[in-house]
């Protein structure tokens, strides 16, 4: 009988209750990649909808400030209108056939909103003309207006406005002599302005009624919506709806909402909300609202709440196609995963299946037969070769992996943390000059002072990028040793002074005490001007950034070498017992450090504490770089904290290479 089991191993089939490791391979990858691309598909579907989303909420409370604008618009230009009408020649000369005939002239030239033009007799009651049939505007008494005309001319105050009249049916609209296309208007208001006679006596009232809110549909992708106007009071005055017209809103399904939409936009508020049961069928609508001022008098400044309303569906109306797009990508890519992972799969485990097969015949011989050499894939070839040295070497090299493992897990950790920092610190500054550049490219600015305003938050910007790269390129040329100072005599006093100048403006927004004792003499040290002031920068700034309260100490002050040391620096020693060195110190009343983590802190890309690092920003590249500088220009810096909270002092020393006489060996400036 054969041998079955050496059959199926040859075909490619493992032991009963086991599977091969392409098998495996297989199922795994498509066990993470699929749920990743479809996790990938689903976020980018939640983006987009809330994209979409954000962007409805945002041009409504914009749709419902224009349409607002819109009313009171129209109804500044009807009383225009109305004021230029009721001051032709024609109706102050008192012949009622040449008004009759203009004012059938004026009907048809007036906005198609007007829907009704009358002129009523104020002595007796009487329509004189009318536009619209037998119905009878509610005009205001002839006692609103003066008798006598006052003025040569009549201003829009003189035109008097009565309260809207909204349609809540059609058969009121047809009792009103409204066609069917207007009775979609609703929010309607009555003017009447005065019409004095050649010598001045009031005669008649000019009335008109208007339609403010023109027939609007809510289509789709379309994020003006429909206008809803309700009254300081809650009422509703305009609705798509005629039946919701005269309505309270405390009656609506979704009165809590609508409630607190009127009182925020009475507050002065323009947002957006969301509402529910506010249209016939039900259904999520989006909402932007503000306020306006009534036009109709009453008592108190009273408001009307403008709406700009639209239904969810029509505001996410170009989601589903961005579903379709994405249903097919994420069809696309499974489809190319599945072949790239058949593929990955077979070359990956065939050498593997080589290596386990070479494996048993060595178990099964109990011979150290060389690793077959003939793989397709040259690393797996290095590899077979590298094999039959390296088992003897392991032991060996077991100590020294572990140890590097260590290290290189520590420069892992600082590289990852320096990154993630300057990411951020890059990041920050650049969006910053991206926004306001585009602001102002777009000419999203008011003035030429708020443009100015932006490129100088730009220039900021791009300066505090500058520093970050000029910190990362220091570094760089510290490491290769190509960067170098030249030094000369330096004015210490004069340096800091500029530093100062520097600084001042944020020490004193951040409300911090700056102490400089009095200065007796003037010192000159050897440095790199330009360098000392960097590093002096980098040190006050550090101070600056680290204080949030109480004061920083400058001091400046001259000391004889010791042994070859000044201040315990490791700088040259001394060429004669005169030499002396000065010392400035910076002292700061900020957060401290831990005595442990000091002597970490002049290291490349290190920082003591993320949190903090995150919370005040920086690359962790200052200190590294001026301990360099300074050490180029033979002096040292130091660093001393008693712990966390109580504050930080820097030491800088530098060689004196002119000094007027002191009175003792310890001079304080």
């Amino acid at each position: 009988m054969p041998d079955l089991s050496g059959i199926f191993k040859r075909l490619g089939f493992a032991a009963l209750g086991q599977t091969s490791f392409r098998r495996i391979l297989l199922s795994r990858i498509l066990l993470l990649s699929v749920p990743v691309l479809l996790l990938g598909e689903y976020v980018t579907y939640r983006k987009a909808r809330s994209g979409l989303l954000e962007t409805a909420r945002q041009n409504l409370p914009e749709s419902a400030v224009r349409k607002g604008e819109k009313i009171q618009d129209s109804i500044k230009g009807l009383q225009a209108s109305l004021v230029s009408a009721s001051q032709t020649a024609v109706l102050e000369s008192g012949s009622l056939e040449p008004s009759k005939q203009f004012l059938e002239q004026l009907a048809q030239q007036l906005p198609e909103r007007v829907q009704c033009l009358q002129l009523a007799n104020l002595q007796t009651g009487e329509m004189a003309w009318s536009s619209c049939g037998n119905q009878r505007l509610d005009s205001p008494e002839a006692s609103v207006w003066p008798a006598v005309r006052e003025s040569a001319f009549t201003d829009a105050s003189a035109v008097k406005i009565t309260a809207p009249r909204p349609v809540t049916s059609q058969k009121q609209a047809e009792m009103a002599g409204d066609g069917p296309a207007s009775a979609e208007s609703q929010l309607r208001l009555v003017l009447s302005a005065p019409v004095y006679d050649l010598a001045g006596q009031l005669v008649y009232a000019l009335t008109i009624q208007a339609a403010l809110i023109q027939p609007e549909t809510d289509k789709p992708r379309s994020l003006s919506g429909y206008t809803v106007v309700i009254a300081q009071d809650g009422t509703i005055l305009a609705h798509p709806n005629r039946s919701r017209v005269g309505r309270k809103v405390s009656e609506e399904e979704d009165k809590v909402r609508l409630t607190a939409t009127v009182g925020n936009a009475l507050a002065g508020n323009t947002d957006f909300i969301h509402l529910f049961g506010f249209e016939d069928g039900g259904g999520e609508l989006l909402a932007g609202y503000t306020a306006i001022p009534s036009p109709v008098p009453a008592v108190g400044n009273q408001k009307w709440i403008v709406l700009a309303v639209t239904r969810l569906d029509n505001a996410l109306a170009g989601l589903e196609e961005i579903q379709h797009v994405l249903v097919t990508l994420i069809l696309g890519l499974l489809a190319a995963n599945l072949l790239a992972t058949l593929y990955l799969s077979r070359d990956i485990a065939r050498p593997l299946e080589q290596l386990g097969d070479y494996a048993l015949r060595v178990q099964a011989r109990r011979s150290l037969d060389r690793v077959p050499h003939n793989f397709r894939i040259r690393e797996l070839n290095q590899l077979a070769e590298a094999l039959d040295s390296m088992v003897e070497r392991l032991t060996a090299w077991a100590e020294e992996l572990e140890t590097a493992w260590k290290e290189a897990k520590v420069a892992s950790e600082l590289k990852n943390q320096f990154l993630a920092n300057t990411s951020h610190e890059l990041r920050t500054p650049l969006n910053a000059i991206i926004g306001c550049i585009r602001l102002v490219r777009d000419d999203c600015c008011d003035d030429e002072e708020e443009e100015m305003e932006f490129l100088q938050r730009a220039d900021d910007a791009a300066i505090h990028l500058l520093d970050i790269i000029n910190d990362v390129l220091d570094i760089a040329k510290i490491e290769a040793g190509t960067l170098s100072v030249v030094l000369e005599p330096v004015d210490l006093q004069k340096v800091i002074e500029e530093v100062i100048d520097l600084q001042a403006a944020e020490i004193q927004n951040k409300g911090l005490q700056l102490i400089l004792p009095e200065r007796k003499a003037p010192i000159a040290v050897e440095a790199d001007p330009a360098k000392l002031k960097q590093v002096l920068l980098n040190v006050v700034g550090n101070a600056l950034k680290f204080t949030d309260t109480g004061s920083i100490l400058i001091a400046t002050r001259i000391e004889p070498v010791e042994n070859g040391h000044a201040n315990g620096s490791t700088a040259a020693p001394a060429s004669s017992a005169q030499e002396r060195h000065a010392i400035v110190s910076i002292r700061d009343t900020g957060i401290g450090i831990d005595p442990s983590q000091q002597h970490r802190l002049f290291q490349p890309f290190v920082m003591v504490d993320g949190k903090t690092t995150r919370k005040y920003g920086g690359t962790g590249l200052g200190l590294a770089i001026s301990r360099n500088l300074i050490e180029l220009m033979k002096g040292s810096i130091t660093l001393h904290s008693a712990g966390a909270g109580l504050g930080t002092t820097v030491e800088i020393c530098l060689p004196v290479v002119e000094l007027l006489p002191v009175s003792s060996d310890k001079l304080q400036v």
